[in-house]
């Protein structure tokens, strides 16, 4: 299912304070972003647009433009966002105790169930 720029921009900015959660970004963590990027087929002048907005922006006001995008998304949207963020959360080998609060937090700013989330995560 082809979803919209809301979706693709909504993930991409979560995704990125995910993996800067920790203060490091590994190789793990980059190779699951490009897999990302890969199926939910963003378009290179999406995710560059996307990289030089972050690259100026604090992470209050990558986390606000993130939960903006994934508002405008249908619930079964946001679901497969969370999904991607809940499986990210475990890319490195560990889970970091930001990474943990950033993922509920959001997922309450969303209106979704975090069990709904961990039910669908482990289906795919």
């Amino acid at each position: 299912m082809a979803h919209g720029t809301n979706y693709q921009l909504g993930l991409l900015y979560l995704v990125q304070l995910l993996i800067s959660a920790d203060g490091v970004i590994d190789d793990s963590e980059e190779k699951q972003l490009k897999a990302i990027c890969d199926k939910e087929q963003i378009p290179a002048n999406v995710f560059e647009a996307f990289k030089a907005e972050v690259q100026k922006s604090k992470d209050r006001d990558i986390y606000q433009k993130g939960i903006e995008f994934i508002n405008k998304c249908t619930d079964e949207e946001k679901l497969d966002a969370f999904v991607h963020l809940y499986k990210m959360s475990e890319a490195d080998g560990t889970v970091h105790v930001k990474e943990v609060r950033l993922l509920l937090y959001s997922i309450k700013m969303a209106d979704i169930e975090f069990n709904d989330v961990v039910a669908r995560a482990s289906k795919s």
